[in-house]
């Protein structure tokens, strides 16, 4: 197993855009040394090089959904004319995807002074601006114009990036800086790069016209031609993918859905199949959501970061930003980002944590390392080490989470409580969810398992290597301890007053199945909270608390388990993943074990995103990290050498 210490020079960070401006107050780029647009009229060369160039906004017309990449991002002018130009478009496309990749972004202040050059755009770019991400690498999913544009921005170099795209691309934008300044975005590896991705007929723009420029997207399938260009430059490039292979991302003809479980992932995972149009019917067999693991009082919502930013800590941090998102987009949910200090367990792991964040480079309105002294400040208590600081983590009440994604879309999101499910059957059309005398509750041609730990139980998923874990968390009357402000976690974690009631937790214990609320387990808390904030619980009696019991669903790895249900009997030692055959229209969303509320709303993005054929909101590492299909892969070869371990 890597050493995070002996790997953290392999991380690179994130280097923000220097803003500059030359001629006509025109930006630049010294790190390239060329201008980010035309300074003869920015929007108008965005329209007649990138929309025009692609036959737009006409080849989205009275489409499902149409999907562009661009190269740079830079300013964002590309992606606000073309925004208007689809906000404009009475006949435009269901929904819009807009894939950017920019290797060094602007900050929000540097991103707001640029816009402010083109009035035209002033609404947008102030939505823009709202949701514009934490300057941290990875991609970010933004939901705009009430969801139906959606702007997928990967943070990174898009010459190392774009095969960590997957995506069925209509239009190309290529306007990374000119050739001679950034090579690598107009090399023959690119080109090829670009083809991978492109849908049948899709088409590419370019102010380039550069010989070598041309040869690379003709070997890579593309038909080019010049055309005139924008003022001040004679031509520019247009051209078509030539290729007729099939489409491998078609979207569904029929947008039925069951989900069964309306804890956290089932929620979610709803709200964002009715928020792409799907009709949904959840099956809940207790009377109100959020009734199992995600019942608890309040969650923690932090990022889990680590010095060679691993993909547990990609996956938390991308969650943990599609969380707060979520939450932005749902006011009635119930949260606080009052801050999380996650404090050292010892000497050894603060000077992990301290290292970690300067390895990383993340701004400090994400992560800080706090020395002792400052920790016990913000804690008005104190400890022995100081550690993470999270300006902007905070809890979530996950049950009002759950009732608001519930909510949301009435007229296309039916919960039906009480309704035990006792199995599933499939049918020449998809689906059915029976009740235990054999009649229907529901049919539909795709079913979602998010019932957490009892997902095993069901036949269909009795291979699933998910492991139930009990956990207890206890409930301290607001009065019993000092005040506290914010979230603080060590070696358990405990929270500010919420309805008069401290939470405080969690045990763990794997195999337990009881689900009495023991007085050991309050003593096991209270010792917990007493390591981190020493005599901070003195004089409570740990017969005398309330508390709640609920029961993780947790992976082996503990990574999610998202994605279509593989068939148990397909897989072999040599088997792909993405050969591996599936149960068609069987999808699950498990496995999230005690990070249900960072995982739950970038968890039911992907699996929607899977389900439609759309981009999807992560890298296909982290996709394959999450699939079902990985344990029984693992299972085939693990079989296969055993195997050959006794002939």
């Amino acid at each position: 197993r890597a050493n995070p210490l002996r790997t953290a020079a392999l991380v690179e960070k994130l280097q923000p855009a220097r803003l500059e401006f030359v001629a006509y107050d025109t930006p630049y780029s010294a790190a390239f040394d060329d201008v980010y647009h035309s300074a003869l009229g920015g929007p108008a060369q965005a329209r007649h090089v990138f929309l025009a160039g692609n036959e737009l906004p006409a080849r989205w017309q009275k489409r499902d959904r149409f999907v562009i990449l661009e190269t740079g991002f830079g300013t964002g002018l590309n992606f606000l004319a073309t925004w208007h130009a689809w906000r404009d478009d009475p006949q435009h496309c269901r929904r819009l995807h807009f894939i950017s990749f920019e290797k060094h972004p602007f900050t929000l202040a540097d991103l707001a002074t640029c816009q402010q050059a083109w009035p035209e755009f002033a609404e947008l770019a102030a939505e823009l601006q709202q949701k514009w991400p934490p300057l941290v690498p990875g991609m970010h999913r933004l939901h705009l114009n009430g969801g139906q544009v959606i702007l997928t921005l990967t943070f990174g170099d898009a010459a190392t990036q774009l095969r960590a795209i997957d995506a069925s691309v209509d239009a190309f934008f290529l306007d990374g800086f000119s050739p001679p300044k950034n090579p690598e975005l107009w090399s023959p590896h690119f080109c090829k790069g670009l083809a991978r991705l492109s849908a049948p007929g899709a088409t590419l723009a370019t102010w380039s016209v550069a010989g070598h420029v041309r040869q690379a997207l003709k070997d890579a399938e593309f038909e080019v031609a010049k055309r005139p260009g924008y003022v001040g430059k004679r031509q520019m490039l247009v051209g078509h993918f030539r290729s007729r292979r099939p489409d491998r991302h078609l979207a569904p003809a029929d947008r039925r859905a069951i989900v069964i479980g309306a804890g956290i992932a089932g929620s979610t995972t709803a709200h964002a199949l009715a928020c792409a149009g799907w009709q949904v019917t959840v099956l809940e067999q207790a009377g109100e959501p959020a009734t199992g693991a995600s019942g608890n009082i309040a969650g923690v919502l932090r990022p889990l970061p680590s010095a060679d930013d691993n993909r547990l800590s990609r996956l938390t941090r991308a969650g943990y930003l599609a969380t707060r998102a979520l939450l932005g987009r749902l006011p009635e949910a119930r949260w606080a980002a009052c801050g999380v200090l996650h404090l050292g367990r010892e000497p050894l792991h603060e000077a992990q944590q301290r290292r970690a964040v300067e390895q990383l480079g993340w701004p400090p309105e994400v992560v800080q390392f706090i020395e002792r002294e400052a920790a016990a400040d913000k804690l008005g208590w104190p400890v022995d080490t100081g550690g993470w600081w999270f300006p902007n983590g905070g809890w979530v009440q996950p049950s009002s989470l759950c009732r608001a994604a519930l909510a949301a879309f009435p007229e296309r999101l039916t919960v039906r409580y009480n309704t035990p499910l006792d199995r599933l059957q499939q049918t020449a059309h998809g689906w059915q969810a029976l009740a235990a005398d054999g009649s229907v509750l529901a049919d539909a041609p795709v079913v979602i398992m998010a019932s957490g730990h009892a997902a095993p139980r069901f036949a269909q998923f009795a291979w699933l290597p998910q492991r139930a874990a009990r956990g207890q968390v206890s409930h301290l009357p607001a009065s019993a301890t000092p005040p506290l402000d914010v979230v603080v976690c060590k070696l358990g974690y405990a929270m500010p007053a919420i309805d008069g009631l401290r939470l405080i937790g969690a045990t763990l214990q794997g195999g337990d199945t009881d689900t009495s609320i023991r007085a050991i387990d309050h003593q096991e808390n209270l010792a917990r909270l007493n390591l981190s904030l020493p005599g901070f619980t003195a004089g409570i009696d740990p017969a005398t608390l309330a508390g709640r019991v609920g029961f993780r669903p947790i992976s082996p790895d503990r990574l999610p388990i998202v994605g279509p249900v593989p068939d148990p009997a397909a897989a072999s030692p040599n088997t792909r993943l993405h050969n591996l055959p599936r149960q068609p229209g069987l999808w699950c969303v498990q496995g999230f074990g005690a990070r249900g509320i960072v995982w739950s709303a970038l968890m039911a993005d992907l699996l929607v995103s899977r389900l439609e054929g759309e981009p999807l909101p992560l890298e296909s590492d982290l996709v394959d990290a999450c699939d079902p299909g990985r344990f029984l892969l693992k299972a085939a070869r693990r079989n296969t050498e055993e195997s050959d371990d006794t002939t």
